[in-house]
């Protein structure tokens, strides 16, 4: 019980917390998103709307490449914070432009996938990761 109330941590616990969030994240959530989007690629850029006037196929076309790569990046922990990046941009368009800033109805999941890769791009992938092995 003592443990549970505890503000200690361990860098071990700091590296597995991390580990989580990128495999579940990164791994189990937003691939499947993208991965979905891309194999219906056609669809997706029909319903997509248009990010700063850009048309809806480069739109789709850069959702795919942040929902898809960036996430796999992510999950393998290589260029962690940059990969973040265009995730987060994406999910904040998402949230803002496509649920109309609903972060309680429709835009609840774009607000979760948001808030964790803003987690990962500010405390990085922790030493599980290909990036803790280079900086070795």
């Amino acid at each position: 019980m003592r443990k549970l109330l505890s503000t200690k941590y361990s860098a071990g616990a700091f590296s597995f917390a991390m580990l989580v969030l990128r495999l579940v994240f990164g791994g189990l959530l937003m691939i499947n998103h993208g991965y979905t989007k891309l194999t219906g690629f056609k669809e997706t850029a029909v319903h997509m709307p248009s990010f700063l006037g850009i048309g809806s196929t480069a739109t789709a076309a850069l959702v795919v490449f942040a929902e898809f790569f960036c996430a796999l990046f992510v999950l393998i922990g290589l260029f962690t914070r940059f990969a973040c990046i265009p995730v987060i941009i994406c999910m904040g368009y998402a949230l803002f432009v496509a649920h109309n800033g609903q972060v309680f109805g429709q835009g609840e999941m774009a607000t979760l996938y948001l808030g964790a890769f803003l987690a990962l791009l500010l405390v990085g992938p922790g030493k599980a990761s290909v990036d803790g092995l280079i900086g070795k």
